[in-house]
């Protein structure tokens, strides 16, 4: 069985993000205008256009496989050799990006309020910093906010989470091995 290069891979991967972009900007074209947002919702704030979605989002994608790939941890030739965790923590930014763009626009903005603090509680576990996940987070929210709004919420969520995964938790693993509540290694 012949396997995709890497090279070949983020090609491909960045032409179905450009395609996918590029003809949702052509449908909200063709369907009243394409929107802008205003940072953080407020009119006071200036507003970003989609437009730059369809600029941003084809980098962001080669960007993010160029990092996959120069990951020190990892040893990507092939497509074949892609671990299972950085296909989960793609799949799982898309759902959590997909939940808070839904919460946004059904106006549940109390559920919203409790969700988005639950982020930071995954980082404990899971870390959610990595550019896949920035990724999947941008483009799960795609569709509502465009693609720059949820590049600047979401990394500032990224480096919340690289502090609280690589500070507060070895230091709480620490202060749990000193109580003898988790077993020395």
């Amino acid at each position: 069985m012949k396997t995709l290069s890497l090279f070949k891979a983020k090609i491909y991967f960045t032409g179905i993000i450009s395609l996918a972009i590029w003809g949702l900007l052509a449908w909200n074209y063709f369907h009243g205008g394409v929107p802008s947002h205003h940072i953080l919702n407020k009119k006071d704030l200036p507003e970003i256009s989609n437009w730059w979605g369809g600029i941003w989002l084809p980098i962001f994608a080669w960007i993010v496989m160029f990092r996959i790939q120069k990951r020190g941890d990892l040893a990507i030739k092939n497509i074949s050799d892609f671990p299972s965790k950085i296909i989960y923590g793609f799949i799982g930014s898309v759902i959590i990006g997909v939940t808070i763009a839904t919460l946004f626009h059904l106006e549940f903005n109390e559920f919203l309020g409790y969700f988005l603090p639950n982020i930071l509680i995954i980082a404990l576990v899971y870390p959610i910093y990595y550019a896949e996940c920035l990724l999947g987070f941008v483009l799960g929210m795609t569709y509502t906010f465009g693609a720059i709004l949820p590049t600047g919420i979401g990394s500032i969520l990224a480096i919340l989470a690289f502090l609280i995964h690589q500070l507060i938790r070895p230091a709480g693993i620490y202060a749990m091995r000193l109580l003898k509540i988790l077993p020395n290694k």
